[in-house]
């Protein structure tokens, strides 16, 4: 009993699980490390938050096609939503909040709530629809975010908050603000993200889509996905085991967009576009639908993957698209199927033997 006590991460139920909470520590530990010898250059160095915020994004989505089964191409246009209502709390909040990691913490959550009842009142028409039609409905969402946010003006001043659409007609007094200044978006934010927040909100985002998957309703939520009129004969009830994970998914896609937004002092309505939304839907595809370990990989390679071909200047594009083909050919490869599952079958008599021996 002691034994098993000892070795139950390494069970096939939790094996995927520690493999992904080793290599996010790991990776912070080495990348941490190499920042305070200064072996770490300052174009690498930018990157690591807008990769951490691409991976809880794609683990978010991970959690949406996956689990689900839904196709959701308007998770860029959640992370806009958690993007620009974090500028806008943080902006509010400098006179109020003097330290940097309150202020964070506070706008993080709020993006993330705000992402998440975005995703609650989408997901009450579009969780009605399947297949094409809900992507086209979620790509249409993120585009009309995208089109409202780049319309939007708000300030602040002594008199309180003064919002007007597409034209700007704020009047702020003396010592007012502008948070959101239409297609300029969010101009002279104070940048209070850093890595060690985004390391945390990734392993926050694993817990909570593990402890998902695992749980009686992710049991559900797979139920509903692989066999709708089933699970509904056994009492499931299809709406509200899907609007679950459509609203885990958005919450963590606008805490992403909030960690986002605040790494930079500005913040433009078209970073948010449908590239991005299909660039979060490849990291996921690419990883392993299903594989949170495999989507934090494949999420790493294809960020930093464009910079480190930068000094190819014009052929960088057309490698990264050669590379992304090459990776989806040797990943759906039945050879290499059957090679990985022979290794992994000969990894776990091996351990059984060590077991038995133990024993």
């Amino acid at each position: 009993m002691k034994n098993k006590k000892q070795l139950f991460i390494f069970d096939p139920a939790y094996r995927g699980r520690t493999a992904s909470f080793t290599l996010v520590i790991a990776a912070y530990v080495i990348l941490q490390a190499l920042r305070s010898s200064g072996n770490l250059s300052s174009l690498f160095a930018s990157l690591l938050v807008p990769v951490t915020c691409y991976i809880v994004a794609a683990i978010g989505l991970n959690l949406n096609v996956s689990v689900s089964g839904e196709l959701n191409l308007g998770q860029a246009g959640f992370m806009s939503v958690g993007a620009f209502t974090a500028v806008c709390v943080s902006g509010r909040l400098v006179a109020a909040v003097s330290a940097g990691i309150p202020r964070l913490i506070i706008s993080i959550l709020c993006g993330a709530v705000i992402a998440a009842l975005f995703g609650f009142a989408i997901g009450v028409p579009v969780l009605k629809l399947q297949g094409d039609y809900l992507a086209i409905v979620t790509l249409a969402f993120g585009q009309i975010i995208k089109s409202l946010i780049t319309n939007m003006y708000l300030g602040f001043d002594e008199n309180g908050f003064q919002f007007s659409f597409v034209e700007n007609k704020c009047s702020l007094a003396p010592g007012g603000k502008m948070l959101l200044n239409g297609p300029m978006g969010a101009t002279g934010t104070q940048r209070i993200a850093n890595f060690t927040a985004g390391t945390v909100l990734i392993i926050i985002a694993l817990i909570i889509v593990y402890n998902l998957i695992y749980s009686k309703s992710g049991r559900a939520i797979m139920a509903c996905r692989d066999n709708r009129i089933a699970a509904e004969l056994t009492g499931i009830h299809i709406a509200n085991t899907k609007m679950l994970s459509f609203v885990v998914s958005a919450g963590l896609a606008g805490a992403a967009g909030a960690l986002y937004g605040l790494n930079y002092s500005t913040l433009v309505p078209n970073k948010f576009d449908f590239n991005t939304s299909i660039l979060i839907l490849v990291y996921v595809v690419l990883g392993g639908l299903g594989n949170m370990t495999g989507t934090i990989i494949s999420t790493i390679v294809l960020v930093l993957l464009p910079e480190l071909l930068r000094s190819l200047q014009d052929y960088r594009m057309l490698i990264y698209a050669i590379v992304l083909i090459l990776i989806m050919l040797i990943t759906n490869n039945e050879k290499v199927k059957t090679m990985t599952k022979s290794l992994r079958s000969r990894f776990a008599a091996g351990r059984g033997a060590d077991k038995k021996e133990a024993a």
